[in-house]
């Protein structure tokens, strides 16, 4: 089988941790070149992977000419110019996200790559889990009747440190709505098949001192007129933590619990009713346990790389193309416009 030969931008942080083990097991690529700033490091990580060359800038990267796509896991700040100088030398991209510091950049990105002719995916990994699928699945085929409510929460524990870019407005362009929330619009967006019309947020720095928000809280109305609830933070211990996804229509439900993240797990309840009765006075949900689903669990990360790999080398289309990151990014940032002037944004 053909294999993608891929070059690293950024292989450290959550390239070593997960992207690039994932990596190793897609069977159509293949790790050629890492670029890490620091040599030794650069050197640490070509041994590991089994990659033929490490490099110290993403320059030398794109100009090997075995490289024929680019992962670009680099401070977001790098990664419009690291982008853009990919399709400088022909090489397609998967980019993780945000794919820029702004909507502007971002837009300006994309028209650069479409220009050149490569192909730009986004690092949406999720998309890829076995109950995110399942949920995809389910609500396509109405098992739960028309989705009227949704709800997503997504934490973690990151007090201050020194020289993290996650917490440096400057080069992460947000905190936890943005490192975080990015990932739950967009399966808000995905699962239900519909695009955010209207944003309500609030952003705030609680409990940390830095200048990105450590806590976050959107409202969501969808185009199918479904609302739903965002909820992000960087200040809930990790052992406090409970990551779900859920959503309710008119005909059942669907909980997952920890199947968002960065492995492939978590359980997911669904009740499905056949019929609907009038209304009850009792309110009593005792019996309401729903069914565990089953699911066929994995690496994402090895799904997201075959996936993208696939889209290159038979010329298909993406499946988690970088417009739709752009898109989930309008709507981070009228979240943030959304705070700033106390009233809901629309989203154009």
């Amino acid at each position: 089988m053909k294999k993608l030969k891929f070059g690293i931008i950024g292989a450290g942080g959550i390239a070593d941790r997960r992207t690039l083990p994932g990596m190793l097991k897609a069977k159509n690529a293949e790790i050629v070149a890492v670029m890490e700033i620091l040599p030794e490091r650069a050197e640490e990580l070509r041994v590991k992977y089994g990659a033929k060359y490490a490099y110290t800038t993403a320059e030398e990267v794109v100009q090997n000419p075995e490289v024929e796509a680019v992962y670009i896991a680099s401070p977001v700040v790098c990664h419009a110019a690291q982008a853009k100088l990919a399709a400088d030398y022909g090489k397609h991209v998967l980019l993780e996200k945000p794919i820029a510091m702004t909507i502007q950049e971002g837009e300006e990105l994309l028209a650069y790559c479409k220009a050149k002719g490569v192909k730009v995916a986004a690092g949406f990994m999720m998309r890829f889990g076995a109950h995110v699928m399942n949920m995809k699945k389910a609500v396509s085929e109405g098992k739960i009747g028309q989705v009227v409510s949704g709800y997503s929460q997504f934490t973690l524990w990151l007090p201050k440190e020194a020289g993290n870019w996650r917490l440096s407005k400057a080069k992460s362009g947000g905190g936890a709505l943005m490192d975080m929330g990015v990932h739950c619009i967009d399966l808000m967006e995905y699962i239900l098949s519909t695009k955010v019309k209207t944003v309500a947020g609030f952003n705030d720095t609680v409990v940390f001192d830095y200048d990105v928000e450590d806590s976050s809280t959107i409202i969501l109305r969808m185009e199918n007129g479904a609302q739903c609830v965002v909820q992000t933070n960087f200040n809930i211990p990790d052992a406090a933590a409970k990551w779900r996804l859920e959503f309710f229509g008119t005909r059942g439900r669907l909980m997952g619990d920890t199947i968002i993240g960065q492995n492939d797990g978590g359980s997911l309840n669904a009740l499905f009713l056949e019929d609907v009765a009038g209304y009850d006075a009792v309110q009593d949900h005792a019996e309401d346990k729903g069914i565990e689903m089953e699911g066929e669990f994995g690496d994402m990360y090895t799904r997201e790389v075959e996936s993208f790999a696939e889209s290159v080398l038979e010329n298909k289309p993406l499946v988690v193309p970088a417009e739709d990151a752009l898109r989930v990014q309008k709507v981070i940032a009228a979240a943030y416009e959304s705070t700033e002037k106390n009233t809901m944004i629309e989203i154009k």
